[in-house]
C-alpha cells in the first residue's frame, strides 16, 4: 500500500470513527432529573415516578435529585443552567410562571426546552366539617355580610393558593381582601389549623386536602376547573356553582435547558408520552389523588407561555407583581 493509500486510509477510518462518536445514541450515563422542591410533597412524588418510568422507557439509569430553596428559584435555575446535553432534565412547576413577576428571578418558561405537561391539579375551596358552610353559596354570603372575619390559608403570601383565592373572590365582584390571607407553610399545616378552628377556608388542591376530607374532618365546596375532580366527582365545579369562570391550580411537567438537541427532545417527548399513557403512570397518580394531563414539547410550551400572561396579569390585578 502506498503512503498516498494509506493516508487516505487513515483519513477514511479517523471519519468514520469521528463520525459514530457524534452520532451516538443518547443517552449513554446516568440522567439526573431535577426537582426544585424538597422530598416527600407532590411535586417530588411525581418526579419520582417518571423518573422510574423514564429508566424503563430510555433503558439507562434516571436519577432524581432535589435542589429545594428560594421559593422554587434554586431548582429552576439549575435546571435553566444545565448543560443542553439531555444529561439535566427537570420538573417545571407553576412557579416559574410566577417567580419572575413577583421579582424573584428573571427566569421565565422561555428559558427552557419544553418536553412534556404531566400533571395539573385544580385549586379547590375547603371548609372544616364544623363549619356552617355547605356550600358556596352560603360561604359566599357569609363572605360579603362580613367582610374580613372568615380567615383563609395554604400557602405563603402571594402563593399559588392565595392566588387561586383572590382571583376568584375578584372574578365574583368581591374584595380580594374580605377575606384575609394568612401564610403558612403549605397546605399540610394549613388543613391542620382549619380542623382546629384557627381559619376557615384553605383554598388547595383537593389532593392536599384529601387526608382530613377522608378523616371527617373537611368538607370541599368546589373545585376551580372545567370538569369536577375523579378524586371527589360530587364536589361541583366553581363555574356551575357560582357561575364564575374563574380557574387555577398547579401543573407539573419535564423539561431541559434551553438548546436540547432534536434527537433528545424527540426520545424525551416520546418516552413522556408512553409514560403519561400507562397504566403504572395512571395507577399511581390516581391512587393518590394527582391529576393526569398531557402535552408534548410544543404544547406545553404554549401552556407555559399562556398561563405566564395570565399569571403576571393576575398578579397586577392583586397588587402582587413588582
Amino acid at each position: 500500500m502506498s503512503i498516498k493509500t494509506t493516508i487516505k486510509f487513515t483519513a477514511a477510518a479517523a471519519a468514520i470513527f469521528a463520525s459514530g462518536i457524534a452520532s451516538a445514541a443518547w443517552p449513554e450515563r446516568p440522567i439526573t432529573v431535577i426537582v426544585p422542591w424538597a422530598a416527600g410533597g407532590g411535586t417530588d412524588a411525581t418526579a419520582r415516578i417518571v423518573g422510574t418510568l423514564l429508566e424503563k422507557e430510555l433503558g439507562n439509569p434516571v436519577n432524581v435529585v432535589n435542589r429545594a430553596g428560594g421559593n422554587g428559584v434554586v431548582g429552576h435555575q439549575a435546571i435553566a443552567s444545565a448543560k443542553p446535553d439531555g444529561y439535566t432534565l427537570g420538573m417545571l412547576t407553576v412557579e416559574i410562571s410566577m417567580m419572575h413577576h413577583q421579582g424573584l428571578t428573571k427566569l421565565t418558561p422561555r428559558d427552557y426546552t419544553a418536553l412534556g405537561l404531566m400533571n395539573v391539579d385544580p385549586a379547590a375551596i375547603t371548609v372544616s366539617q364544623e363549619s356552617p358552610y355547605q356550600n358556596m353559596g352560603d360561604l359566599l354570603k357569609a363572605i360579603k355580610a362580613e367582610p374580613g372575619k372568615l380567615k383563609a390559608s395554604g400557602t405563603g403570601q402571594g402563593g399559588i393558593w392565595h392566588i387561586a383565592l383572590a382571583g376568584m373572590l375578584k372574578s365574583l365582584n368581591i374584595d380580594i381582601n374580605a377575606v384575609p390571607f394568612v401564610p403558612s407553610n403549605g397546605a399540610a399545616p394549613a388543613m391542620l389549623e382549619l380542623a382546629a378552628g384557627g381559619i376557615a377556608i384553605v383554598p388547595a388542591a383537593l389532593p392536599e386536602a384529601r387526608a382530613m376530607i377522608d378523616a371527617g374532618k373537611a368538607r370541599p365546596l368546589t373545585i376551580m376547573a372545567d370538569t369536577p375532580s375523579a378524586l371527589y366527582p360530587k364536589v361541583p365545579t366553581l363555574k356551575s356553582a357560582t357561575g364564575s369562570d374563574w380557574s387555577m391550580g398547579v401543573w407539573r411537567g419535564i423539561a431541559g435547558p434551553k438548546g436540547l438537541p432534536e434527537d433528545v427532545k424527540t426520545k424525551v417527548e416520546a418516552a413522556l408520552k408512553k409514560i403519561n399513557e400507562s397504566a403504572e403512570f395512571k395507577e399511581f397518580m390516581g391512587k393518590r389523588g394527582f391529576g393526569i394531563a398531557y402535552a408534548d414539547g410544543a404544547g406545553f410550551a404554549k401552556f407555559m407561555d399562556d398561563g405566564d400572561a395570565a399569571m403576571g396579569e393576575t398578579l397586577k390585578m392583586l397588587g402582587l407583581a413588582k
